[in-house]
Order: structure tokens, then sequence, then C-alpha cells
């Protein structure tokens, strides 16, 4: 890492791999000898359709995503989603959500103003530390599709296993995990995230969704912008797209492919998880928040279980070069999130830290 490069912990917008940024820094003036920036170019340029079609590329060959799904690079974040999917797949106006955070909460208070949306299993009881029972749902027989939000940023819980939607559409929200394991993306109709966590610069969501659940036939009302078809018609370029978001993004996926993909991805991820959480299970004086069957890989939340200690824990561990590990104001304590680009010395260097104040205190 550069020596002026401090450890960012972010929860998004989040680290990016510093090979990548050299990589932008060198071409920013210049884009392989066009004379100008991708910040610059026409998005209905040669140039800037080849850098669009090689991200899809290499997402597809990441992900190993079949032919009969759609790649779409899209605006608004993921929380535009949170409408945009009941207005283009809420068929019967009804759908099953299972709340197991902040954001799957909001998603299921805006899908209820487009029909019917039944909360069918909720882990709030526990200010979500864990994710609920799945074997056995109350699906609603006519509901349009199940919905999840596969790894909660704010409070570091992770689903293991799918939910058994029986047989309803799986439409999973996948931001803070997005490309850190393998994903068989047949199991879902709808698999989406905002790409600033895990993948990219902030301000732009990527949607996989199955090609037979694209049509004209939605809500009533649904502006064009917001209808899956307009996007996918027009290969991602309807309008103009975030075209440097998709060019970072389209590093991001190269530099994944030359780590060795996903499930390399996955080893990394929960080799440095392990670090982090085998000294919470064993420090006396921090402790993690989540239960360990359910633990995220990428958000670790964790507490000393005094308000002002977490405090100076946070400022000391500031000036010492750690940045954003104050957790979100809904659950407190502190919060490291470990994506894809943070390095294990990050995480090593972070422990050593916790150490030293644990024995100071």
């Amino acid at each position: 890492m550069g020596k002026d490069r401090i450890y960012n912990f972010s929860a998004g917008p989040a680290v990016l791999p510093e090979e990548v940024l050299r990589e932008a820094a060198d071409e920013m003036l210049n884009y392989r000898g066009c004379g100008m920036s991708v910040m610059e170019m026409s998005h209905r340029s040669a140039v800037f359709q080849g850098i669009l079609d090689e991200a899809e590329a290499d997402l597809r060959e990441l992900m190993g995503i079949p032919d009969h799904y759609k790649v779409l690079f899209l605006q608004g974040g993921a929380s535009q989603q949170f409408a945009m999917i009941p207005m283009n797949l809420m068929k019967n106006r009804v759908a099953d959500y299972i709340v197991t955070g902040q954001w799957s909460k909001k998603a299921y208070q805006e899908a209820a103003k487009y029909g019917k949306a039944n909360k069918i299993a909720s882990s709030e009881d526990k200010t979500y530390s864990y994710i609920p029972d799945l074997s056995d749902l109350p699906i609603s027989p006519d509901a349009d599709y199940v919905y999840i939000c596969e790894n909660n940023t704010i409070y570091g819980t992770k689903y293991k296993k799918l939910p058994d939607t029986k047989g309803k559409i799986l439409v999973s929200d996948v931001s803070s995990c997005f490309l850190s394991e393998p994903v068989d993306v047949e199991q879902y109709g709808l698999i989406y995230g905002g790409v600033q966590k895990n993948i990219g610069p902030a301000g732009m969501v990527i949607v996989i969704i199955r090609e037979d659940l694209i049509s004209e036939e939605v809500l009533p009302g649904t502006p064009t912008m917001l209808t899956y078809k307009t996007h996918a018609d027009a290969g991602s370029l309807y309008n103009t797209p975030n075209c440097y978001g998709i060019y970072i993004c389209g590093k991001v996926f190269q530099w994944l492919k030359r780590r060795g993909g996903l499930a390399v991805m996955k080893e990394y991820n929960e080799k440095k998880a392990k670090v982090l959480y085998d000294y919470l299970d064993e420090s006396r004086l921090f402790s993690g928040t989540v239960v360990p069957e359910d633990r995220s890989l990428m958000n670790v939340p964790f507490v000393t279980g005094d308000k002002d200690l977490d405090a100076e824990f946070v400022k000391e561990a500031k000036a010492a070069g750690f940045e954003n590990l104050k957790g979100h104001r809904t659950v407190g304590g502190m919060r490291a999130s470990i994506y894809n680009a943070m390095p294990l010395e990050g995480v090593e260097a972070l422990v050593a830290f916790m150490k030293d104040f644990e024995q100071k205190h």
C-alpha cells in the first residue's frame, strides 16, 4: 500500500484496489491514445462502447451469468431499485419481504406503496443481529416475488443459504457482498447491487435480471426511465449512463480476474474475516454483535459495551491511520468493512491496534 494511504474501513463509498486507482490515474488525461479522458468522451462513441462491452463480458465471466439474463448498468443507486422492482415485477400487486436490516425494511416500505407487501420474516426483535429461520416460510400463494437483502451492511449479517421461496421468484439486494464469493445466478429472478461498496465509485447500480421478467407490462404510471425494458432494449445506453463509473467497475472486474476470480476472493475474504472474528471472540474488551453462524465476511460490527470507550477507540484509531470505523448511527459502536479491496495486512494491522488498545484499557 502506498505510504500516504490510510486503511479505509468505510462501508461505502469504500476502498478500491490501489492497482485500479493507479491505472485510472495513468489514463486520466488520455485513454489508450484517444487524446481524452473517459470522463469527457461521448457515451455514443465506439471507444466507450468498447469499455461497456468489455465490462459486461468480464462481469458475465466472473459470475457465470447465463445468456438469458440481462446485465443493466443503471443510476439511482440501490435505493431506486426499492421502487423499480415493484413497479416492474408486482403484477398481482403482492410481494413477500424478509426484513433483516434497514435496507430491506426501506425496500419493504417502498413496495407497500404499489401493492400488498408482506413481511414474512424479520429479525427486528434482536436489532437485526441474526438471519431468521428460512426453512418453512409463509410464502403468499399469489406473491409476485420474494425479496431479501443478502448481506446487511449496517448489522453485519449474511444469508449463508437462500430461502426456500416455494417456486416464487427470488429478488436479492447484494450491494455489500457483490463479487465477494461465487454465486449461482440462476437461483434468482433478479439480483442487484449498488457498486460503491465492493466494486466501484458511487452513482451506479448493476441489475442482473432474467429476460422473461422484462416486459412492457409494468404498473400504470411507471416512468420510462424506471422500466427495465427501456434499459435492456438500449443496452444500458437509453440516456447518458455513469460512464466513468462503468469504466472503473470494468477495471475492478479485470482486477478480480487477475486475482483468480470469485472462488479465490471468497477464500481470501474468509481468511481476512477470521483474523478479526477470532480476535473478537477471545477479546475481553471488544465483542462482535452478530450470532456467529450469520456473520458477514464484509462488514464486522463490534462494541466495547461502553459508549465513551467506543468513541475514544474511534478517535485513537483515526489518529493511527484507521479511518471510518465508527458504527452506523442505528447501532453505535464500531464497524470494520473489509471488502475485496481491503488487504489482509489492513485487517492484521487493525487487530494489532485493537490488542494494544485493550491492554491500555
